[in-house]
C-alpha cells in the first residue's frame, strides 16, 4: 500500500499545498524521517542530494513554527551555497505560503541591505549560508536568541569547503531550546562530531543512494598540447547541446570561457567571485540551452543540478578520485547516457594514471590534435582497438 504525506501526520492544508504541485507520494527520508521530527525529536538523516531532504525537514518545521518577531527568526537552515539556499527557499515557498509562514533566502554576494530590511519586517523561517548570517549577527540586523528550530543542510559538504567553524559559531548562538535536524551524505569525523555536540539523543535515519560510479558513463583520456588545448575542447563541445568543463582555479574558468567564445562555443564561467546574479543567470541559460557550456570550479560545481548534461570534460585533471567521480556524475544522470573526457598535457600523464588505477579504470592516453575528426565522437571511438 503507497504511504502518502497524511499517513505521515501530515496536516490537511499542507497536504493540499502539495498535491497542488503534484508531490503526492513522499521519497524514502520523508517517510522516515517526517513522523520523528513532527513529534519533536532531533533528526540525524544520512541521504544524498537529490534525495527529497528539503521536505523532510521543511514540512515539520512549518507544521511546528511560531510567528517571529522583527530581527528574531524562529527557524534557520543552514546550506553549503547560495544556490542551495535559493532552492530550498523556492522549494518550500509555495508550503510556506499556504501557512502564512514568511521564509527568506539569505547568502553572500546579494544586496545586505535588503537582506536586513527583509528580516526587520519579520522572518519566521531563514534559509542562509554561514558566511552572510554571520555578518548579519554581528551587525546586530538578527538575533538567534529565538530559536526553535535549527537546521544544518548538507553537512558533509559545509566541511570539506571549511564552513564548520562558521557553522558551530551559529548553533552556540542558539540559546533557546530547540529542535536540531542535520543532514548529511556521511556522518563521520567532524559531522559525528557535529551530532554528539549539537544534537539532543537524535534519531538516526539513512536512506541508501546508489553511489556514482564509474561504469555509468564512458572514458576518454587524451593528451594534448598546451597551445591546442582550448581548441580541443572546441571540438568536443561542438558536437553535442552541453558540456561542463572542469578548471583547477577561478582564474582558469574565466579564461577558458572567454576563449571558447571566441572559438564560438557559447560559454559561461561560474564560480565563487561572481555576483550571484551572474551564477544563476549562467546556470539558467545552460538549463536551456541558450549556452553550451559552463566552465566550473569544483566548489561552485556543487550547486550545479542539470538533467541532459552530455559530455563533463575534465579541462585540468583532478586532485583525486572523489573529484574525479564528483564532477563526472553531472552527466550521466536520471539513467541517460554520458562521456567524460580527462586532458592532459604531457607533465600530468602520471598524475592521470594513479587517478586511473584509483577508480578502476586502464585507458590508454591517447595523442590527439583539434582537428582530429575522433573528437566529434569520442563514445563511438574505441581506445582499445
Amino acid at each position: 500500500m503507497t504511504t502518502t504525506f497524511a499517513d505521515l501526520g501530515v496536516s490537511d492544508d499542507l497536504c493540499a499545498a502539495l498535491a497542488s504541485r503534484g508531490i503526492t507520494e513522499p521519497f524514502s527520508i520523508q517517510t522516515i524521517a517526517i513522523p520523528d521530527a513532527l513529534s519533536g525529536r532531533d533528526v540525524c538523516g544520512k541521504a544524498k542530494t537529490g534525495s527529497g531532504k528539503t521536505l523532510a525537514f521543511g514540512i515539520p518545521v512549518l507544521e511546528r513554527i511560531g510567528r517571529a518577531e522583527p530581527k528574531r527568526p524562529l527557524a534557520i537552515a543552514l546550506v553549503p551555497t547560495r544556490e542551495l539556499a535559493v532552492q530550498v527557499a523556492e522549494e518550500l515557498t509555495p508550503l510556506a505560503k499556504s501557512r502564512d509562514v514568511r521564509i527568506s533566502a539569505v547568502y553572500g554576494g546579494a544586496n545586505i541591505e535588503r537582506q536586513i530590511a527583509k528580516l526587520e519586517k519579520g522572518v519566521d523561517f531563514v534559509v542562509a549560508t554561514p558566511g552572510r548570517m554571520i555578518d548579519l549577527v554581528e551587525r546586530k540586523a538578527v538575533t538567534l536568541a529565538d530559536l526553535t528550530h535549527v537546521i544544518v543542510d548538507e553537512a558533509d559538504r559545509m566541511a570539506d569547503m571549511g564552513f564548520l567553524p562558521q557553522v558551530e559559531w551559529l548553533l552556540r548562538q542558539a540559546q533557546n531550546e530547540h529542535q536540531t535536524l542535520l543532514f548529511s551524505a556521511t556522518l563521520d569525523g567532524v559531522v559525528d562530531s557535529l551530532v554528539r555536540r549539537y544534537q539532543t539523543d537524535p534519531v538516526f535515519h539513512e536512506v541508501e543512494s546508489p553511489e556514482v560510479t564509474v561504469d555509468q558513463m564512458t572514458h576518454r583520456f587524451v593528451q594534448v598540447h598546451a597551445m591546442d588545448k582550448v581548441k580541443v575542447a572546441a571540438s568536443i563541445a561542438t558536437s553535442v547541446e552541453r558540456t561542463i568543463m572542469f578548471t583547477a582555479t577561478k582564474h582558469m574558468a574565466d579564461r577558458l570561457a572567454r576563449e571558447l567564445n571566441e572559438l564560438g562555443v557559447k560559454s559561461a564561467a561560474i564560480h565563487g567571485d561572481l555576483r550571484q546574479n551572474h551564477r544563476e543567470k549562467a546556470l539558467n541559460d545552460f538549463g536551456d540551452g541558450k549556452l553550451a557550456a559552463l566552465v566550473a570550479t569544483d566548489v561552485a560545481a556543487r550547486g550545479i543540478h542539470v538533467d541532459a548534461v552530455e559530455v563533463v570534460i575534465h579541462y585540468d585533471p583532478p586532485n583525486d578520485h572523489k573529484t574525479y567521480l564528483h564532477r563526472s556524475g553531472r552527466t550521466a544522470r536520471a539513467g541517460s547516457k554520458g562521456l567524460v573526457v580527462t586532458l592532459a598535457l604531457w607533465n600530468e600523464e602520471l598524475e592521470v594514471k594513479r587517478l586511473q588505477k584509483r577508480v578502476g579504470l586502464d585507458l590508454p592516453i591517447v595523442e590527439m590534435f583539434s582537428n582530429d575528426d575522433r573528437l566529434t565522437d569520442l563514445a563511438a571511438w574505441d581506445p582499445l582497438a
